[in-house]
């Protein structure tokens, strides 16, 4: 039986109707992503859900006791305390999960939430919803602002959800190989109506590719018809035969299903105003370190340390690492925002940079998208020519009514449009771009995609997104996170490839069955020579034992969760410290708690670790 069911839920924000006769069943266990162009109702329909938002007709129905809990894209504004307190929220039972959530999101429990930055806050009420053990979680974007390492803890950690404790997920994401591993089916909106998919991200594009062509082929087919029947009522009707009156009133009908047509949202036309060409020296650093001051004269522990690189016209270089580890203040040390601590920062002749703020500072939220865009002017140069501000919009999917809509009524797609459209139309040779990916839909980001790669400058990019990562960039500086800044020549998937092989290399260097070669002759004379002739994807082969192991790890660990439940519930009930045991009982419950929790958190790593291991072999 279904756990969350919608039939027939409609929605309109006047005008056009937003979402028209929506039907989906979700089943225990399901993941389900939401897919459609920016402001075609996927976040809406979460709220639906949620119950936050009212449709105009149709039923929502959850069943039974399920809870549900929902992930904004905008956090709320009024959350303060700790963050293990926000994490937590009004419930203590949950205080255990959301400390181990937040602190594998690199959180510290006992931080000042309104001291932290708007990623860190994101990932606190990441960890508050996760802490919650909803039997439907609905999660809309919840990969923005985390960094790569952190979204394939996510991945790993949904997956886990949904296989041992048949929570059914909903989401919406734009990180196509977020969605890739994690969605066995698709729902899509497309100009107000839902279409379910029951198969994975990339057999969803498949399908949707043929419907299309299909919708195209009927229409044409019904445009000719209609042609025709016009045709014939413009050669003159005799309106008093019963046979005419009837062909008339199809015509008129036809006239309104062509009126009532909603044209397929178009594609964004988008284009970079290219500057002069820089030198071939664009940025060299000599030495380069910083550290932020940490308070009466003294210096934080290095954020850069020691780093020495060259950029040179036209490289398309990518910086990697987790949160923190300094990807932005690398940024503003290069474009020279920030003094560094030592070393130095030499940037080229005639370099003409643009800087694509995550935060989307440069934006007024107050200001229209008009003013926003001309800031003064009804024209914008591109490609040496002026143009109206009202048509470069349009090639950016906004319409006439949105151009003196406030900046802070948009989507946060909508928003990442109307920044790119913004700083596109500055002459530029440096692009630096800090998570430009965030909310932009599929066919936009495979645009900008486009765009980059036939850009003649030089990219600096930061991005969460693997996929672009990996089709854009052809160098990366990994950040550590410990000052150190390592170069790779290659893509992102390049990189990740071998640090998987260097970690497997040390694994097996300090494995037991690493040193096997130097047991007695008698003891190990027939496998030395086998074993140092396996490669690094043999010594990865699960074994049969562990395989059998990892097919065994849900059920022991729902089963230690389980009792993890129980032994919770008899310590919050007050009879447990009235009774003769009162002064023995509670302490032995804790300790087979303590117990019990470090065996489902050794659980747990054992399963992502043969997990791992089984998708790099597949």
């Amino acid at each position: 039986m279904a756990i969350l069911s919608l039939h027939g839920v409609d929605l309109t924000f006047g005008g056009v109707p937003l979402l028209e006769g929506v039907v989906l069943n979700v089943q225990p266990g399901e993941r389900v992503c939401l897919m459609g162009r920016n402001g075609a109702g996927k976040s809406t329909l979460l709220k639906i859900i949620a119950g936050e938002t009212l449709p105009d007709r149709g039923a929502v129905r959850v069943d039974g006791e399920s809870t549900v809990a929902r992930l904004p894209q905008d956090l709320p504004v009024d959350l303060s305390g700790t963050a293990l307190a926000v994490a937590r929220g009004d419930d203590p039972a949950r205080e255990l999960e959301a400390t181990r959530v937040l602190t594998r999101l690199g959180i510290d429990p006992d931080a000042d939430y309104a001291t932290l930055s708007g990623g860190a806050r994101r990932r606190v009420f990441l960890a508050r919803i996760l802490a919650t053990n909803a039997d439907v979680l609905l999660l809309d974007e919840p990969t923005n602002h985390l960094d790569l390492d952190t979204v394939l803890w996510l991945e790993d950690y949904l997956l886990r959800l949904s296989r041992t404790q048949s929570t059914a997920i909903v989401f919406v994401t734009h990180d196509r190989e977020f969605a890739r591993r994690i969605a066995d089916s698709v729902g899509e909106i497309d100009r107000s109506t839902f279409y379910r998919h029951d198969c994975g991200y990339d057999e969803f594009h498949r399908r949707r590719d043929r419907r299309l062509e299909e919708e195209e082929a009927q229409r044409q087919e019904f445009d000719k018809k209609l042609a025709k029947e016009e045709a014939w009522l413009r050669r003159g009707v005799k309106a008093r035969r019963t046979r005419d009156e009837g062909r008339v009133r199809r015509l008129l009908a036809m006239r309104e299903q062509y009126r009532r047509r909603r044209e397929k949202v178009g594609t964004v036309a988008m284009g970079i105003e290219e500057a002069e060409r820089s030198g071939d020296l664009v940025i060299k650093t000599k030495g380069l370190a910083f550290s932020w001051d940490a308070g009466a004269g003294n210096a934080a522990p290095p954020l850069i340390r020691d780093l020495t690189t060259l950029v040179m016209r036209g490289d398309r270089v990518g910086l990697v690492g987790p949160n923190g580890s300094g990807k932005t203040t690398l940024i503003r040390l290069f474009l020279g925002d920030l003094t560094p601590t030592a070393g130095s920062v030499r940037r080229g002749a005639n370099l003409q940079p643009v800087y694509f703020d995550q935060m989307r500072d440069s934006l007024d939220p107050e200001r229209s998208l008009w003013d926003n865009l001309g800031e003064g002017y009804d024209t914008v140069t591109i490609n040496g020519r002026p143009r109206h501000l009202m048509a470069y919009l349009q090639d950016f999917l906004f319409s006439p009514e949105d151009v003196n809509k406030p900046v802070s009524t948009l989507s946060g797609g909508e928003r990442n449009r109307l920044l790119l459209a913004k700083l596109f139309a500055r002459p530029s040779n440096l692009l630096v771009l800090d998570e430009p990916t965030n909310d932009l839909d599929g066919e936009t980001l495979e645009l900008l995609e486009q765009l980059l790669l036939d850009y003649s400058g030089t990219i600096l990019l930061v991005s969460h997104d693997r996929a672009f990562l990996d089709n854009v960039v052809t160098d990366c500086l990994v950040l550590a996170g410990d000052g150190e800044v390592i170069e790779y020549a290659g893509g992102y998937g390049d990189w990740r490839e071998k640090e998987r092989a260097r970690r497997a290399a040390e694994q097996e260097s300090r494995s037991p069955e690493g040193n096997s070669g130097r047991g007695s002759a008698a003891g190990t004379s027939g496998k030395t020579a086998s074993a140092g002739a396996k490669s690094n994807d043999d010594r990865k082969k699960l074994t049969w034992k562990e395989e059998r192991e990892l097919e065994a790890l849900p059920d022991r660990i729902a089963a230690l969760e389980e009792e993890q439940a129980e032994i919770h519930a008899v310590l919050a009930n007050p009879e447990l410290y009235r009774g003769e045991d009162a002064d023995t009982a509670p302490a032995e419950y804790t300790a087979r708690l303590d117990q019990v929790t470090g065996a489902l958190e050794a659980a747990f790593h054992r399963w992502e670790e043969l997990e791992e291991r089984a998708r790099e072999r597949s």
